[in-house]
């Protein structure tokens, strides 16, 4: 590929090639490539192309934002008619039209007062404007189609060949439920073909790994409208895999010295005040009031949906007196938790309004703070390493929506910071991402078609223990505050198993999948031992099911491989007489014959590949 200049980057600030040019600037060239940079140019001019396609298309169209994002674009606008995905390709085809014109980029630049006057009869345009406090504006303008845009662009149309439109969506004005509902367009583009084709091959094979695809075929867990959107119903299978997993995460907690606590779903609003979530984290929580006194002398008192588990294992901290020997002390729950979501943010099991956390919470003495991250680290490695897993981790730091001292939260942060530089571990730095009361190190996962997630989360905690004046004796006999480590590794049930459903494409490991062998008697003189082997596997914790209907065998096992089951046994006369089994094994896509001792011995080594 002919590498064309499409930016010039100086000090960190990338400008478009026609305003490097008449300004005089000297840089580091940005070339047409599919380095992060180019792509950003190559995206947001690919943007204004579409819209120009639109507007030539639709010529009452008008439109709002067309920002770059993650893997593309995307453009809010309005139209008379309605647009769909089957209109898309007309959109294309009008896109390519105007890449043979060849127009030239050119960039303008007014007042915020002459902008407002260029669009004075586009209420969106001054929508944008409401939301643009610098009084020097630039616009782009490419043939007949001009918009407000700071830019950079590539300087002609003709560079923009390798891109295409994924879809149509709604989206609010803004992000404002309370406004219109505008038209949104998303698509994306690349510097060549190679690239596009990838990426399209990649999209198709992560729509066939869509854990909400696989929920159903699986029979994991599925939604009904009509108790509630945002609200996962676990079906047989989806629960007997949940289940497993709480198994083994109990036990490991066990082994790590936390202690298993239940805290209540519904809290008196005075505590949520004290927390400091009810004014910083109020707008996602659910409230309910209650009349705590009778008829005659009503006593309405507000409780509100805990949307954390924190204040509870706060309260149950200060159940009784607390010693720096007891430190640190290790809580966790499986905390079931509610927040109000937007209808339109919610997506499967990655974004619902009830979920359960694998929730943990450390109360130690400053001086425990590093050790006691680490080792959470440690056990997070374990994890995602039984997985198939790898991560990266990332300290957040303080948001603008904040409480607490500046100071402790510069304290705060650096702990988190010396437990990794000390142990050699790297790390992003996400300035503002913090939790409202404390900085936070995220766990970001990555699956096999190496999309990040974010899942899991361990903070640091001053705030919370002065709110709710925290206390234990130290070894001078003195009362002194002790620190509070917030830890999710998982971060939810619900969202883990939606990543880890799509990282196997359902075909879970061995030690935890739904049904872990199906044995399958060739004809009914076979169920008998089937049953023995059945009973056998179960008392061994083995999830096991014996496919006896009157269907042909091949029937039977195909229905047994599209459940994805890791292992089929199949018995005939051969197998009953010398006690042995025909194993098909998905996961590994074999075929042999053990005796019923040697896949007894198999099946235990299965079940100990779980590393956590």
């Amino acid at each position: 590929m002919e590498k064309i200049v499409i930016g010039i980057q100086k000090d960190g600030v990338i400008y478009d090639t026609q305003t490097a040019a008449l300004e005089n600037i000297e840089g580091e060239n940005i070339y047409y490539d599919n380095s992060p940079q180019a792509l950003e140019i190559i995206r947001h001019s690919t943007a204004h192309l579409m819209a120009q396609a639109i507007k030539a298309l639709y010529p009452e169209a008008k439109f709002f934002v067309g920002p770059v994002i993650e893997d593309g674009f995307y453009y809010d606008f309005r139209t008379d008619e309605p647009i769909t995905d089957a209109d898309l390709k007309k959109i294309e085809k009008k896109m390519k039209e105007l890449i043979k014109k060849k127009f030239s980029i050119q960039k303008h630049t007014f007042t915020k007062d002459e902008i407002s006057q260029k669009f004075a009869d586009d209420d969106l345009k001054q929508e944008v404007l409401k939301r643009i406090e610098d009084d020097k504006l630039t616009t782009y303008k490419q043939g007949d189609f001009e918009d407000l845009c700071r830019g950079p662009h590539v300087p002609n149309t003709k560079l923009l060949h390798n891109f295409k439109l994924m879809r149509v969506a709604g989206a609010y004005l803004g992000g404002d439920s309370d406004k219109e509902m505008l038209t949104r367009i998303y698509g994306t583009a690349f510097a060549d073909k190679e690239s596009l084709k990838e990426y399209l091959l990649f999209i198709e094979e992560a729509k066939k790994r869509d854990h909400r695809k696989l929920g159903k075929e699986l029979k994991l867990f599925t939604f009904d409208e009509s108790i509630g959107a945002g609200l996962p119903l676990w079906l047989p299978a989806g629960a007997r895999l949940r289940s497993r997993l709480e198994a083994l995460l109990y036990t490991a907690h066990r082994k790590r010295g936390y202690e298993p606590v239940r805290g209540p779903e519904l809290l008196k609003s005075e505590a949520w005040k004290i927390s400091g979530h009810y004014d910083n984290y109020g707008e996602n929580m659910y409230f309910t009031q209650i009349n705590e006194g009778d008829d005659e002398n009503p006593k309405i008192v507000e409780y509100g949906i805990k949307p954390m588990n924190c204040v509870g294992h706060i309260k149950i901290y200060q159940s009784e007196l607390r010693s720096y020997r007891d430190l640190p002390l290790k809580f966790f729950e499986y905390g079931v938790v509610h927040r109000h979501e937007m209808s339109g943010a919610l997506h499967g099991l990655f974004r619902v309004r009830e979920f359960t956390q694998d929730d943990a919470h450390i109360y130690c003495m400053p001086n425990q703070i590093k050790d006691s991250v680490i080792e959470v680290l440690g056990f997070v490695d374990d994890l995602m390493q039984s997985f198939g897993f790898e991560y990266e981790l990332e300290v957040s730091t303080r948001p603008d929506k904040a409480i607490g001292d500046e100071s402790i939260w510069e304290t705060a942060t650096q702990g988190l910071k010396d437990a990794l530089d000390e142990n050699g571990i790297s790390y992003g730095i996400d300035e503002g991402g913090g939790a409202f009361y404390g900085p936070k190190i995220d766990i970001k996962i990555k699956d096999s078609l190496k999309r990040k997630w974010q899942c899991g989360t361990i903070q640091v905690d001053f705030n919370l223990p002065e709110r709710f004046e925290l206390e234990y004796t130290d070894e001078n006999n003195e009362k002194a505050r002790p620190v509070m480590l917030h830890r999710a590794i998982l971060g939810s049930f619900e969202r883990f198993i939606g990543i880890l459903t799509e990282h196997v494409s359902g075909e879970f490991p061995f030690f935890i999948a739904p049904t872990q062998i199906v044995i399958v008697p060739i004809a009914p003189t076979h169920v008998e031992y089937a049953k023995v082997l059945q009973s056998e596997l179960i008392d061994m914790g083995i999830d096991v099911e014996v496919s006896s209907r009157n269907e042909s065998l091949n029937k039977r096992i195909r229905i047994a491989e599209k459940q994805r089951v890791p292992m089929i046994l199949v018995l005939g006369d051969e197998e009953v007489e010398t006690k042995s089994v025909a194993v098909r094994d998905r996961r590994s896509r074999q075929q042999y014959n053990l005796s019923k001792e040697e896949f007894y011995t198999l099946v235990k080594e299965k079940m100990n590949e779980v590393h956590f």
